[in-house]
């Protein structure tokens, strides 16, 4: 009974959110507002949104926007331009590509379909599905203070080798790479949100205790909390969709919500040697503390 109020309640918080986007189309919201909305910290609000309405915040506003200009275009006579601007797109050119994209017409085809009374275009594009079809087990656990060596790497997720190949030089001579050793990923940014390069992230290895930071590597401790912990498994383009799932779908299942504070991921084998499809993450949020 608690689970299904707990996740009631995420939908009527949720809702807020969608009434807000749907008035505000002209100006959105900023995340920090809608997020105070949904009551939810704004570290992680984006991934529960993608997770429990099926497509971020921007591709939501994005599909709203066009579904709204269609409608103009067919009951109005407002000129392409005008439409094309109100709708947040800067020249005809890129609105008629995203309108085209969208309905698989451009907006005068569109228009004059509308005025000689023909069936108008479909959105060829499936409707959005929230993420809950994808089987995760998820565990609540205590992760304790943990102390890591690390690197920090600015800029997208998927160009951090720099980062992993100045930690390992700077452990190795050092005996830190031996058996025992976990290797972590510390992810301060959601890829949704922040432009790509301005991402940060921190490439990890757990130390012991007299550690002290040298040359590229600084030393900081993780971890002090609940986390709720999934398996990923296959390739670390996925991780985006586990995360979403994690926090849109599986948290409210357990009626737990996000601290404001960085996830973090274990990486169980190495993606030298593994094919992507074998590799295994363990993805970790952190968690308010239960009321």
């Amino acid at each position: 009974m608690e689970t299904h109020v707990a996740r009631d309640d995420y939908r009527q918080r949720i809702n807020r959110v969608l009434a807000c986007l749907e008035h505000n189309l002209d100006a959105l919201p900023s995340l920090d507002h809608l997020a105070g909305l949904a009551h939810y910290s704004p570290y992680h609000f984006h991934r529960m949104f993608t997770g429990m309405v099926g497509e971020s915040l921007a591709a939501y506003a994005r599909r709203l926007r066009l579904e709204r200009a269609a409608m103009f275009m067919a009951r109005t006579a407002r000129p392409v331009t005008d439409i094309a601007l109100s709708s947040g797109y800067d020249s005809h050119e890129a609105f008629t590509r995203a309108f085209r994209g969208h309905f698989g017409v451009s907006p005068r085809a569109y228009r004059e379909a509308a005025r000689r009374g023909l069936p108008l275009p479909q959105c060829p594009v499936p409707p959005p599905k929230p993420q809950g079809d994808m089987p995760m087990d998820v565990k609540i656990v205590f992760f304790p203070v943990t102390t890591v060596a690390y690197v920090r790497h600015v800029g997208p997720y998927a160009q951090c080798h720099a980062a992993w190949e100045a930690l390992c030089g700077w452990a190795g001579p050092k005996g830190l790479l031996g058996p025992g050793v976990r290797v972590i990923g510390v992810c301060h940014d959601d890829p949704e949100v922040t432009p790509p390069e301005k991402i940060r992230y921190d490439a990890c290895i757990t130390v012991p205790e007299g550690v002290t930071a040298e040359g590229p590597a600084g030393v900081m401790d993780i971890g002090g909390g609940d986390y709720a912990m999934a398996l990923h498994a296959g390739p670390y383009s996925g991780l985006h969709a586990s995360y979403a799932a994690l926090c849109g779908v599986e948290l409210p299942r357990l009626s737990r919500e996000p601290a404001y504070a960085p996830s973090f991921e274990i990486y169980l084998n190495d993606p030298a040697t593994t094919p992507p499809e074998d590799l295994r993450t363990e993805i970790y949020i952190p968690l308010l503390p239960k009321a």
